[in-house]
């Protein structure tokens, strides 16, 4: 893991029409190769903050630095390369195959005729094979369509796909919302081993406190678009998430 920031943020802040306060100047940063899970009541500007990294939220005031580069209208195309997403909803084309849908995760690197003829060099379905195996799916999986697949599955080929053009930064809002306890366990050790492997910054949000203390390194805590805790995962007690929940920690333990 190197030190200095790789992902920072300064001061954001996002206020949507209407006048809701999503993010009220949060500012911290992230060590590359660093599990940073963020957590907090819904509504407490995680997705928000997780959206600004590649540019799906623009902020109102403040800045976010991937790499050294600050994400703006002008700077997307190279910030998009050094980030990769895992979502909640799994971000594949059911109808599609295994196959298809990882290399797709590179289809920016490759030429547009290509990719409409569905002529992937024999470079990249390689990498989407060899990166299937090590997200723990055989090759079989890489011709069955994801439709067939079970969400632990699905949420491990959207992980792999993320992967396909080694970006180095791994966002990934609420990755095992829609999983078993088993599946969730098994896709956090797999981004846990893929961040330490890779040298790749992980940024996820998790509503289930337990998984973030087991797998993350360190803990962001918002609530009400602010930044209220800022520590190890192991500093992050039942103490300090009380006062960050109050009535709704029940609902997300």
């Amino acid at each position: 893991m190197s030190a200095g920031p790789h992902v920072a943020f300064i001061g954001a802040s996002k206020r949507f029409p209407g006048g809701f306060e999503a993010l009220a100047g949060v500012t911290f940063d992230v060590p590359r190769g660093q599990f940073c899970a963020l957590v907090g009541p819904s509504g407490s500007g995680k997705s928000t903050l997780l959206r600004a990294v590649n540019g799906l939220t623009e902020l109102t005031a403040g800045e976010v630095r991937v790499g050294g580069l600050s994400v703006s209208a002008a700077s997307l195309p190279q910030v998009r390369r050094k980030v990769g997403m895992a979502h909640q909803d799994f971000g594949l084309v059911d109808r599609a195959s295994v196959a298809e849908n990882m290399i797709a995760g590179a289809v920016a690197d490759i030429a547009t005729w290509r990719a409409l003829l569905g002529l992937y060099p024999v470079a990249c379905r390689a990498k989407a094979c060899a990166l299937l195996a090590e997200v723990g799916l055989a090759p079989e999986h890489l011709a069955r369509r994801v439709s067939e697949l079970s969400g632990g599955q699905r949420q491990r080929v959207g992980i792999a796909r993320a992967l396909m053009r080694d970006p180095e930064v791994l966002v990934a809002d609420e990755p095992v919302a829609s999983l078993d306890p088993r599946a969730s366990d098994e896709v956090l050790e797999l981004m846990r081993r893929e961040a330490r492997a890779r040298n790749v910054t992980v940024l996820c949000s998790l509503h289930q406190l337990d998984l973030a203390r087991r797998f993350a390194d360190r803990i962001v805590a918002l609530r009400g678009g602010r930044l209220v805790f800022d520590g190890p995962a192991a500093a992050f007690d039942g103490a300090t998430a009380s006062q960050i929940y109050g009535g709704a920690l029940e609902s997300v333990q």
